[in-house]
C-alpha cells in the first residue's frame, strides 16, 4: 500500500532471503517498476523465485548476488539525478543498518522512503537488558537501541516505528 500511495517506480531492497518481500514490493509496482535487489545468498532467492516468475513479476526484478555495501559505493560513485530511488527496503546484516543508512541517504530520492526491519529487535529494544537474554541478542539489541537513537535525532529523515512484526521503522528523506 505504501508504494502504490508513494507512486514508487524505482526501489532497491538490501537482503532478499527467499524473497517474500521482493515479490510483495514486485506487485505493488506499476508495470514500468523496477527493483535493485541484493543478497549474498542467490539459492535462497531461488527459492523464491518460482512464486515470483508465477505472479509474472520476475521482469521488474534485477537480482544481484553480492555484498551490498559495495554495490552502493559504486552507485554513488556513479550517481545520476535519474537513477535515484524511490524506496528502499533494508532486511540485510543487521550491524551494517548505520552503513546502509549513510549510503541510502545518498541515493534514495528527497521524499522517498527507507524502511528498516526488525528495528524492535524481539522487543527487546523496550525492555532493560536481563541476565537471561543471551549475549549476541544482547549485543544486537544494544545495537537497535543505538541505531534507532541514530535514527530519532538523524534531521535529514522524518520516522515512524511501525510495531508490527519485529518492528518496522519507515524513513522518508527530507534533506
Amino acid at each position: 500500500m505504501l508504494l502504490k500511495l508513494m507512486n514508487a517506480k524505482k526501489t532497491i531492497e538490501i537482503g532478499v532471503f527467499t524473497g517474500y518481500s521482493l515479490l510483495v514490493t514486485a506487485l505493488a509496482l506499476p508495470e514500468d517498476g523496477k527493483i535493485m535487489a541484493i543478497d549474498i545468498d542467490k539459492p535462497c532467492y531461488e527459492i523464491g523465485l518460482p512464486f515470483i516468475q508465477k505472479a509474472g513479476v520476475e521482469n521488474k526484478i534485477n537480482f544481484i548476488e553480492s555484498e551490498a555495501m559495495p554495490i552502493l559505493d559504486k552507485m554513488i560513485q556513479e550517481e545520476k539525478k535519474e537513477d535515484s530511488f524511490d524506496f528502499a527496503f533494508v532486511d540485510a546484516d543487521k550491524l551494517n543498518y548505520r552503513e546502509y543508512h549513510e549510503r541510502l541517504l545518498k541515493l534514495v530520492k528527497v521524499g522517498g522512503v527507507i524502511a528498516y526491519d526488525n528495528t524492535l529487535y524481539f522487543g527487546t529494544v523496550a525492555t532493560p537488558v536481563d541476565s537471561s537474554i543471551p549475549e549476541m541478542l544482547i549485543e544486537n539489541r544494544n545495537f537497535f537501541v543505538n541505531f534507532n537513537n541514530l535514527l530519532a535525532v538523524d534531521s535529514r529523515i522524518e520516522i515512524s516505528q511501525v510495531c508490527i512484526g519485529d518492528g518496522l521503522t519507515i524513513c522518508r528523506r527530507i534533506i
